[in-house]
């Protein structure tokens, strides 16, 4: 069984990160997901942007924290080599309207080296879902173990993002002990005693960003539940073309 294919930043090899532009060509053809960063903004709204500190990655400054919802989106989100774009900032909210049913929805919380306002983050994210229709399709991501921990006492699903691959074991056991149902590893990462110990456990796996397909052979035994792409189309049509069978329209 292939893997699922999620749209990293909503595509961003599409336009600027979390852009509208970068999910229209997403969903263009058929994604299985929808992966984006949340942040909290100063007055309890939740604004899709990867990085927190505004000047890396919109035309304003300072913390999203500190901002109003109506300032962020009054902005302008910028172009990967960092001249403004004609995009702005999108709310979760317009998220929950343009994503398709049945898509998977990955809600990753940012909020730098501040695991007080990474637990307020996912606070406000489950609270934004909790009567959705998204709920039962939405995970949420996290570097931060206690934000995951937080949603899985909520009635989430969550999934926590490791950069290292020591004691899987460990992890496993923590995971069923707070409720976190998957982890997402960097594919350099990934090999097959780390993925066989974790599945064993009951774990679901899915990989970081994957952009090209020369990366594939490598991935495809593992028996991955999903890989995120700033591509999704054209990894999606690489996979197709690697099984004869075809992939779920």
């Amino acid at each position: 069984m292939l893997p699922a294919i999620y749209a990293h930043r909503l595509g961003r090899a599409y336009g600027p990160d979390s852009s509208h532009a970068a999910l229209a060509r997403s969903l263009e053809r058929h994604v299985d997901g929808l992966e984006t960063d949340c942040c909290l903004t100063a007055d309890g709204e939740l604004v899709l942007l990867h990085d927190p500190l505004l000047e890396l990655g919109t035309t304003l400054t300072g913390w999203a924290h500190e901002r109003t919802a109506a300032q962020i989106t009054a902005e302008r989100l910028r172009q990967r080599d960092g001249t403004p774009s004609d995009e702005h900032p999108l709310l979760l909210d317009e998220l929950l309207e343009l994503a398709p049913p049945g898509t998977t929805l990955q809600l990753e919380v940012k909020a730098h080296a501040d695991p007080a306002l990474a637990q307020r983050t996912t606070r406000a994210i489950c609270d934004r879902l909790d009567q959705h229709p998204a709920r039962g399709r939405t995970e949420i991501l996290s570097f931060f173990t206690s934000a995951c921990e937080l949603a899985g006492q909520l009635g989430f699903r969550a999934r926590l993002i490791i950069i290292a691959d020591y004691r899987p074991d460990a992890l496993a056991t923590w995971a069923h002990a707070t409720g976190v149902q998957g982890v997402c590893v960097e594919h350099f990462l990934l090999s097959a005693p780390l993925v066989a110990t974790l599945r064993a456990s009951g774990l679901s796996v899915t990989t970081g960003t994957v952009n090209h397909p020369a990366l594939l052979p490598a991935l495809l035994p593992l028996g991955l539940d999903a890989i995120t792409s700033d591509t999704p189309a054209e990894l999606r049509a690489a996979l197709a073309a690697s099984d004869p069978l075809p992939l779920a329209a």
